[in-house]
């Protein structure tokens, strides 16, 4: 694992909270993976939205830290396909698009239970900009 990933994923309480659990993460590119939980479930007994978007925005942090330089989200959008359900095992796969300067884009894919050819229930696409050196 690249040195930047390993130590922001060390570091990275939101995501340990939640279960998730990093699976992969080469350059450009990165795979974690988290089960629903009964208090991650909305009032319609789907798992929220918000926890889908934090399980992509992890995966997607992981793939833009991966060439080495601190780099943070500019934004991003997501878009809901299925839903996620209690006991389901929820699986994103980012990978980078495109990489120029300080910004790149990122695509996440979330799907559940089989991470290759399960239901996808979400895509994300992220914008990532690198801060700049301190000298």
């Amino acid at each position: 694992m690249p040195d930047a990933a390993r130590t922001m994923w060390a570091a990275d309480a939101a995501s340990a909270a939640l279960g998730m659990e990093l699976v992969d993460v080469g350059p450009g590119t990165a795979r974690v993976s988290m089960v629903v939980r009964a208090d991650m479930v909305n009032g319609h007994d789907l798992c929220h939205g918000g926890i889908v978007a934090a399980l992509a925005d992890s995966a997607f942090a992981l793939a833009c830290n991966s060439h080495g330089p601190v780099t943070v989200a500019a934004g991003f959008a997501v878009d809901f396909l299925a839903p996620g359900r209690l006991g389901q095992v929820l699986h994103a796969d980012a990978r980078e698009v495109s990489r120029r300067g300080r910004s790149g884009v990122y695509d996440v894919t979330v799907r559940v239970d089989d991470p290759d050819d399960g239901e996808v229930i979400a895509e994300f696409r992220g914008r990532s900009r690198t801060l700049a050196s301190r000298v």
